[in-house]
């Protein structure tokens, strides 16, 4: 079976695409195209798994990606480098040809990025803390220090877990509230004491408040198909002792 590779039509013309969980060599609960954990030892599985998705997006590239932490920090990549030196981090950009930029991603969104006239393409990890806490705007500056202009970045949010599947408690609501009033439009109501949040809307106004022209989000829910994505709630859910991860990428 072929990688599934999901697409973007606002980086037409950029190597790219949001892979989920078809056509990897993972076997057990995280059976198919599973792309590891945080400091994972490689193993032929997940060596196999990294050569088929970048076959399926800029073959021969370096894919490299970054130890993901939640954060709102970016990083410049000129180079290659180890998987044992990778920078802890939530997004990369470059404008190095060859050099294929992964975020891994079970449920947060990811974000890919071009400015095609540039030559600069940048990749985020925007869970609900990196987020609220600008992983996105960081990603862009980071951009722009390489030539990008931010009115010719175009941005795409790929699979993550969707409303309907996000339920929040009120605490959560409140420090989104608490940063911007206007954010409770992210929320729908749901049981008493909780919420249903929109993590692909608020990722897209965060792209668009930072001045972004075109954005796509995809609209894919990773929790509720199971056949073609990872989820991290799904597993919790079903108390299932871990998860696969799906990557996205995008290269020059």
């Amino acid at each position: 079976m072929s990688v599934d590779v999901f697409r973007s039509r606002a980086l037409d013309g950029v190597a790219h695409g949001f892979l989920g969980r078809r056509g990897g060599v993972s076997t057990g609960i995280t059976a198919g195209l599973d792309l590891g954990r945080r400091g994972q030892e490689p193993t032929p599985e997940l060596i196999e798994n990294r050569r088929r998705a970048i076959a399926g997006i800029l073959p021969g590239a370096e894919l490299l990606t970054v130890y993901q932490v939640h954060s709102a920090d970016a990083v410049t990549v000129i180079a290659p480098y180890e998987d044992r030196l990778r920078p802890h981090a939530d997004a990369l950009v470059t404008d190095r040809p060859g050099l294929a930029l992964g975020i891994l991603t079970a449920d947060c969104a990811p974000v890919l990025f071009a400015d095609r006239e540039a030559g600069v393409v940048g990749a985020a990890h925007a869970g609900w803390k990196g987020a609220i806490g600008g992983v996105t705007d960081a990603t862009i500056v980071a951009m722009e220090a390489l030539g990008a202009r931010r009115e010719r970045i175009a941005a795409a949010v790929g699979p993550c877990i969707a409303r309907a599947s996000y339920e929040v408690d009120d605490g959560f609501a409140q420090r989104f509230a608490a940063h911007d009033p206007a954010n409770e439009r992210f929320f729908a109501a749901g049981k008493p004491g909780h919420h249903q949040f929109d993590l692909e809307a608020y990722v897209v106004h965060r792209l668009a408040a930072a001045g972004l022209k075109r954005i796509e989000a995809l609209g894919l829910d990773t929790y509720p198909d199971e056949e073609r994505f990872f989820s991290f709630r799904r597993a919790t859910h079903r108390g299932e002792p871990d998860y696969g991860r799906q990557i996205s990428i995008i290269g020059l």
